[in-house]
């Protein structure tokens, strides 16, 4: 849970997951959030050439998803179990707990 219990998902509202169809990496990062209860952002790097240019400019000229944005901090391909400790949100027990370290 986060450390202030009136803590919600709205505080989050500056998660943004920039990912593209087919990638599994996105796929299992994506179940971990959604385990989790958090609501993000997505942005389609196929669907948003905006997106694609952040997405390359952030990695050095690849496309290379997921890239998370957390406030003004970029994560390349980060485990769930990441995300969800940057936000001060203990990772929920239950058929997702492998995928998010526990």
């Amino acid at each position: 849970m986060p450390d202030d219990p009136e803590q919600t998902n709205a505080d989050h509202a500056d998660v943004t997951v920039f990912w593209r169809p087919g990638c599994g990496f996105c796929a299992m990062l994506e179940r971990g959030l959604s385990a989790a209860g958090l609501e993000y952002q997505r942005r389609n790097i196929w669907d948003d050439a905006e997106a694609a240019r952040f997405v390359r400019m952030a990695n050095n000229g690849n496309e290379t998803v997921p890239t998370v944005v957390i406030g003004t901090d970029v994560y390349t391909n980060p485990p769930a179990s990441l995300v969800l400790e940057k936000l001060g949100i203990d990772p929920p027990d239950g058929p997702f707990a492998r995928l998010l370290g526990r």
